[in-house]
């Protein structure tokens, strides 16, 4: 297990490392959870392995499939936790060599791709967005939605669906086909936990979709 340090960059602040991925922001360094990688961690001199995405973090056999869609299931409260990091649209990070810039706006967003989900391994450690990730909870990664984007997340396979907040960055292993990566409890409830992954539509809810949340 890799234990956390503190890292200092010029020009940005202290940062606590874990099992994270070293990510250079445009206003300094910051860091997210390396569970959407095979992640080789080099900072030290020695190599890190992270966890390989889109693998049941738990045991036992895959759920039964409900013979119909259920309702959408809504994560709570909608507001951001108090001292977690702001939206951040605009900037640009990198991880393992590759760049990515999180658009303007997630006014609009409407896409299909393949999800995965992480848990167990990183239950109880730090996001990208400074928040304690909650593996039970409805909570998602994704590479370059603006942090506290709330989204719409739907299994093509099932028609079941869940609204949850993206406040983590990822997946970044199979970049080219996998678009989010989904707590364990929004993966449960997706019921795609045995499959490791699931085909998906994400849909970026409007300001007035979110306010009637509440």
């Amino acid at each position: 297990m890799f234990n956390p340090h503190s890292v200092s960059a010029s020009g940005s602040e202290e940062i606590i490392l874990g099992w994270e991925t070293f990510v250079s922001y445009s206003f300094g360094m910051t860091s997210s959870s390396c569970s959407r990688g095979l992640a080789i961690l080099a900072l030290t001199g020695t190599l890190q392995a992270c966890t390989l995405v889109g693998y049941p973090a738990g045991t036992g056999q895959a759920p039964a499939r409900s013979a119909t869609p259920t309702p959408t299931r809504v994560a709570g409260p909608t507001s951001p936790p108090p001292g977690s990091r702001p939206s951040d649209p605009g900037r640009t990070y990198e991880v393992f060599g590759e760049r990515y810039k999180v658009l303007d706006s997630a006014e609009g967003y409407d896409a299909e791709g393949v999800a995965s989900w992480y848990g167990k391994e990183f239950d109880g450690r730090p996001t990208a967005s400074g928040e304690t990730f909650d593996m039970d909870g409805f909570s998602a990664a994704h590479r370059t939605l603006p942090l506290h984007t709330w989204v719409h997340v739907t299994n093509l396979a099932n028609g079941r669906s869940v609204v949850l907040r993206i406040n983590d960055r990822g997946p970044f292993a199979h970049t080219e086909t996998r678009i989010i990566d989904l707590s364990y409890g929004a993966a449960r409830e997706l019921d795609m936990v045995g499959t490791g992954t699931a085909r998906v539509k994400i849909r970026a809810l409007s300001a007035d979709e979110v306010s009637r949340l509440r």
